[in-house]
């Protein structure tokens, strides 16, 4: 049996086992204790494992890509089509997100007492959200990317610090004589290449890590949750699968280049691993070995623009901001014109850029652009039921978009090096 099936496997018997205990058994003492001391640790340990892994791939791949690409213009301009792409298809995916919530009104018939309910199941972790919630964005935000100590950036997961300095390593590289330069290019090789191999053990124990993530959601939330949030959740995951099914499918087609089923057949792993760690950072290594291997896309290509994807690029992120602070103002009362959702959308493709690729990294932010536009932070508490479950959802499209993204660098490379060998094959015109 391959592996994603077994995956997909341990995915189904944990929320079907979730789902059965939260429903015969709901609240019952053994049930919170294999929870607390069986199914959360091995997939704690599971998602440790992978995470564990994240920051020497995105050195060794960022540095080797810049290293690859030898001509620091040529990384520039790969940069700014990364960057482009990114800000392009993140704002598509809030627009898609506020068109829904606009058309079909979830938070405007939520009974109060409902509200006041889930206000205090959660008020306590809404209050520990609330003292993170101190997000600024200017000038300051591009000072802090450089950091002061590169080892201390990795060990706190300072992913932009992290990335800035591989890109001023590998440019560095490029710089000193290829004879002084070519030991520390091994070195960083064999880094990425050992590193692959513990992330081959540890998706021996996906499956497990899997069911236990899984059945400890539903084994706590069941469905009743669901059904009391089902008219936000359905709006929120039918925007994902607009953006996903048809935009990102429509953009790997004609950016791309690629068949959009051919792309999603071997972009299965990379959404199975997405779907169950809720984290861009833990299935970033999956993303890479994916887009080198099943796509065929260059090394220096998918190690510059994944790692970077999973920092910068957040198409479902930001879709489940935009959605989540219109659905609590239809909840709260508050009128939203269309200059308030605008800067809704603005607020929503900046945020995602700092939210972190981990389970439920985008939170915090959400309570910044909800108190930008008048509607209570506090209200994140209505959501916090649901959030894990629509987690696993956005991550799958934060994920598959940095693939599209990386898809659409290497065609346009791709096509300008065949541009760049036609110019340099014509012969000069003898003088008249």
């Amino acid at each position: 049996m391959k592996l994603h099936t077994k995956i997909l496997l341990g995915l189904g018997l944990g929320a079907a086992a979730g789902v059965a205990a939260n429903a015969f058994a709901g609240g019952a003492p053994w049930v919170r204790w294999v929870s607390d001391n069986v199914a959360n640790p091995v997939g704690q340990v599971f998602l440790r494992l992978l995470l564990m892994t994240v920051i020497p791939p995105v050195f060794a791949s960022i540095t080797l890509g810049v290293a690859g690409v030898g001509d620091l213009r040529k990384v520039g301009r790969i940069g700014a089509k990364t960057l482009a792409y990114f800000l392009a298809s993140t704002a598509i995916s809030v627009v898609i997100g506020l068109v829904l919530v606009n058309a079909f009104q979830p938070g405007a018939g939520m009974d109060p007492g409902m509200r006041q309910q889930l206000f205090e199941t959660y008020r306590t972790q809404a209050e520990g959200l609330q003292s993170r919630m101190e997000v600024g964005f200017g000038i300051q935000t591009f000072v802090a990317m450089v950091p002061r100590n590169p080892v201390r950036a990795a060990a706190d997961m300072d992913m932009l610090g992290v990335i800035f300095f591989s890109i001023v390593f590998g440019a560095a590289l490029t710089l000193i004589p290829r004879a002084r330069a070519e030991p520390m290019v091994k070195v960083v090789e064999a880094l990425g290449d050992v590193i692959i191999k513990i992330i081959d053990f540890a998706m021996r124990l996906a499956p497990y890590g899997v069911f236990g993530l899984i059945f400890v959601v539903t084994a706590r939330f069941g469905w009743e949750l669901l059904g009391q949030l089902s008219a936000y959740v359905i709006v929120v995951v039918a925007g994902l699968a607009i953006h996903g099914i048809v935009t990102l499918s429509l953009l790997v087609r004609t950016l791309g280049g690629m068949n959009p089923l051919t792309f999603w057949k071997k972009a299965r792993p990379v959404v199975i691993t997405a779907f169950s760690t809720s984290s861009s950072n833990a299935t970033l290594p999956t993303n890479i070995a994916v887009a080198e291997k099943d796509m065929g896309i260059k090394p220096e290509i998918a190690g510059f623009v994944l790692p970077l994807g999973a920092t910068m690029n957040m198409n479902g992120t930001s879709l489940y901001e935009g959605v989540t602070v219109l659905f609590l103002a239809q909840v709260f009362g508050v009128d939203l014109n269309l200059g308030q959702q605008l800067v809704v959308v603005l607020l929503s493709v900046i945020t995602a850029v700092g939210a972190a690729g981990v389970p439920g990294g985008s939170l915090p932010l959400i309570m910044v652009v909800l108190g930008s536009v008048g509607v209570p932070p506090e209200g994140i508490a209505i959501i916090l039921g649901v959030d894990r479950i629509l987690d696993m959802c956005r991550t799958v499209l934060n994920v598959s978009g940095d693939l599209t993204a990386a898809a659409f660098v290497a065609r346009s490379e791709a096509r300008a090096e065949r541009r760049q060998r036609t110019v340099g094959a014509v012969p000069e015109r003898p003088a008249a």
